[in-house]
């Protein structure tokens, strides 16, 4: 398919489609557009395909809120920059919609994503990377903080270091179920029923291998905080009752992410630069500093495209090798 075509599938896909987009639309894109634009709105507009089915919305047509709350979650990791060409593809996707003859309005024109992405400038800037990476050993003194004799602070262990050995998004984490985790030989497989990269739902495995510091053992974490809590199914991250036992409800995404806040405040981090992406950007980061090939490391974070990951390498790489090491840290 050339580039030309990446509204078709999708349009003809849904249910409201009744039609193809017509030659004449398409063709006036191109003939605006260079060719690398072209395939960076194709993948931005599947990009938000993805993420609406993942969150049970409709890409077509799109409300604005939905835009607005796509916006929002780009915020946590993508650059301004970037969130604006998304922004552009989907509303180039509807123009071309509107030229053919369909009836349709653009969300994107709305007052309130021209509010979020003015506000998203004056919040994030210009420059903005994604939230600050947390590194091993600063994990390590997350974990010396929790107070592991109640209930909560198993839980909250065992959710920091399985969002940072499985490089796991914080929708993933609250997302797991007791049943998704299976203990074998050599540590545990995590299944991850449905994911932004497995759009299929065919479940995507990842391993997390038992290590030899008990203290700080992804494994023993896991199996410490389901046992703690008597967990048999439901939900594997829950809320605490007063009465020091778990409830039946699951751990919201944004629970994750306080929990992180909450332990970085306590190492004496700012809060406002961290969250619970800031565990899966630093496995990536401290993977690479540590030498990890770059398709190992996708295997483990499921990234779809390497260009993410590479981010995480290049930051890597400005430490390693580099000659002021050499200057003064000789041995």
């Amino acid at each position: 398919m050339d580039g030309n075509n990446f509204y078709i599938s999708d349009f003809q896909k849904s249910k409201l489609m009744q039609e193809e987009l017509s030659a004449k639309s398409l063709n006036s894109l191109a003939g605006t557009k260079a060719k690398n634009t072209i395939d960076a709105y194709r993948s931005d507009w599947d990009d938000f395909c993805d993420w609406c089915k993942y969150h049970k919305q409709t890409s077509f047509p799109a409300t604005a809120e939905t835009i607005v709350n796509y916006i929002n979650d780009l915020a946590d990791y993508a650059k301004t920059a970037t969130i604006r060409r998304r922004v552009s593809a989907i509303s180039e996707n509807y123009n071309a919609a509107i030229t053919s003859g369909i009836k349709v309005e653009n969300p994107c024109r709305e007052w309130i994503v021209k509010e979020a992405l003015t506000g998203l400038t004056r919040l994030k800037g210009g420059a903005q990377t994604g939230k600050t990476p947390i590194y091993w050993d600063q994990l390590c003194d997350m974990i010396k903080c929790i107070d592991t004799k109640g209930l909560g602070g198993l839980r909250d262990k065992a959710v920091l270091l399985l969002g940072f050995m499985g490089a796991f998004r914080r929708s993933e984490i609250s997302d797991l179920d007791v049943t998704d985790i299976k203990r074998v030989h050599q540590g545990i497989i995590v299944t991850v029923r449905q994911s932004k990269t497995d759009q299929q739902q065919m479940g995507q495995q990842v391993g997390i291998p038992c290590i030899s510091d008990d203290d700080f053992d992804c494994v023993k974490a896991v199996e410490q905080w389901i046992t703690a809590a008597n967990l048999v199914d439901g939900p594997l991250f829950r809320s605490i009752l007063k009465n020091n036992t778990a409830s039946k409800n699951r751990l919201s995404s944004k629970s994750i992410n306080l929990i992180v806040k909450k332990y970085v405040s306590m190492i004496g981090l700012n809060p406002d630069l961290y969250g619970a992406h800031s565990l899966r950007h630093g496995f990536a980061t401290y993977a690479a500093l540590n030498g990890v090939e770059e398709r190992l490391i996708m295997r483990q974070t499921r990234h779809r495209s390497v260009e993410m990951v590479r981010r995480y390498i290049n930051e890597a790489d400005l430490f390693v090798n580099n000659p002021i090491s050499a200057i003064f840290n000789k041995k």
